[in-house]
């Protein structure tokens, strides 16, 4: 099966061709039909299977099909970095249609941006891909014309609606037409995105490919290590192992400048992105790596999503995510485009218990391979084992137990006791209290404080 037997728009087919893209992936090649007989659809596929030309390719056929001066999609992201993606994506299938889009989204300075988001929407471009903050501060301004939707696109809903988008969703979605095609699209099929298809999807089709499980040709494997041994083993890796461009994933912000200036000690060349990078500089760092200029970068869960490159060799966690989905999607990030892929996780003694948790999403067992030769032991293996410290459990009973002295502060700030006896603090603020009064009442006093001032009866 090849995209001509789609009986595509001849300028749509040779755009296709120009980006290379031969044969159908299965979620194309199921959901491609649906969505041009004009089903809603629900897609559960993870990244890396071609899901957004599975629906960019009929939807942008609709458009050569019923071409009108107004935007007729709209995409709904959560990330702005998703949302270039697929506006990037549009600008390639529809490099020969004419097919216009604009990606909208937020966390740029100056009102350059803004203007020409907001110009794009009052001229009609026929697809617009956004964030939805960011489309509902344009919706406040009075100027964006939605009328004309006929298509409406929820990519990685899931994560949407852990970033707490649903209530902005519902809100755009009533601006809509109520005759329109609705497709969504989700790496999980959970009960909330279950909730939000019956609200607002009519008798939809379903495609499932591989739910929550990482790409075939994903060579996942794991070393038990200590904290202090990590950087030693991200040597013997970048040393031992052919690593063209590489991810490497960490869940704290504060990490990432340290794990970059360790790395670039040993020698190899790399920079950091998190949030706590300004936009430009984070499309600068990005445009390097994906031009090959940059082979490491060292990240948050901001690229775990929504970045497209495609030779990605390699994919380290530094640390263990706290959702098994981040997992998924961390090392969806290697072995794209039916390319081959290598995912190493760094599991230390205390976050154990969150690989129970991958392996039984992925439905597989995570290889733990020996440590290198030359390295002291790491921890031993033990998943039951939540953290080094006490269980909540036991935290939550100590603060129900009599407070000792070093602990009184930190009670006293939580739970306020109704009534209790006097402590040692509690009657030494007393007796400073008196002392006050002793002194206010006495300006000029003849004696020291009497020893019955110093404790009280």
């Amino acid at each position: 099966m090849t995209f001509h037997d789609f009986n595509l728009h001849s300028s749509l087919t040779e755009s296709i061709d120009m980006m290379q893209y031969n044969e159908p992936t299965p979620v194309q090649a199921q959901a491609i039909p649906e969505i041009l007989s004009g089903r809603d659809l629900i897609g559960c596929a993870q990244t890396g299977t071609g899901k957004t030309a599975a629906y960019l390719i009929p939807t942008i056929q609709h458009i050569l099909d019923h071409p009108k001066e107004a935007s007729q999609c709209l995409i709904l992201a959560p990330t702005r970095e998703l949302a270039k993606q697929i506006d990037q994506q549009i600008d390639g299938f529809g490099y020969l249609t004419g097919v216009t889009s604009m990606a909208i989204y937020g966390g740029s300075t100056g009102g350059e941006v803004w203007s020409r988001q907001r110009n794009a929407m009052e001229n009609g471009a026929e697809i617009l891909v956004a964030t939805p903050g960011r489309l509902i501060a344009h919706m406040r301004m009075g100027y964006v014309q939605l009328d004309h939707i006929r298509t409406l696109i929820l990519d990685e809903a899931d994560k949407m609606l852990d970033m707490g988008f649903f209530e902005d969703i519902i809100q755009i979605v009533n601006e809509l037409p109520t005759d329109r095609q609705t497709l969504l699209f989700s790496a999980t099929m959970p009960k909330k995105i279950r909730l939000l298809a019956d609200r607002i999807l009519r008798d939809p089709a379903e495609v499932n490919i591989a739910i929550s499980r990482p790409a075939e040709k994903i060579d996942q494997s794991a070393y038990l290590v200590h904290d202090h041994q990590k950087i030693d083993l991200m040597e013997h890796i970048l040393r031992q192992m052919d690593v063209q461009s590489m991810i490497v994933f960490t869940s704290r912000r504060s990490e990432v400048n340290k794990i970059v200036r360790a790395i670039n000690k040993l020698g190899f060349q790399s920079k950091g992105v998190s949030s706590d990078l300004d936009q430009n500089a984070r499309e600068e760092v990005m445009r390097e790596f994906k031009n090959g200029q940059l082979p490491i970068v060292v990240a948050t869960d901001v690229l775990s999503r929504g970045i497209d490159v495609d030779n990605i060799s390699h994919v380290v966690n530094y640390d263990i995510p706290q959702d098994a989905e981040d997992y998924i999607h961390r090392i969806g990030r290697t072995a794209r485009a039916e390319r081959t892929g290598v995912a190493i996780t760094f599991i230390n003694g205390e976050k154990q218990h969150r690989v129970r948790r991958i392996e039984e999403l992925m439905e597989m067992e995570l290889p733990k391979l020996p440590l290198p030769e030359g390295f002291e032991p790491g921890p031993a293996y033990n998943p039951e084992k939540r953290s080094s410290g006490a269980a909540p459990n036991q935290r939550r009973k100590k603060k129900r137990k009599p407070k000792g002295p070093q602990s009184e502060a930190s009670a006293s700030a939580a739970t306020p006791a109704p009534t209790a006896t006097p402590t040692a603090g509690a009657a030494e603020g007393e007796v400073k209290k008196k002392k006050k009064r002793k002194k206010r009442r006495k300006p000029r006093p003849q004696s020291n404080p009497s020893s019955n001032e110093q404790s009280p009866s």
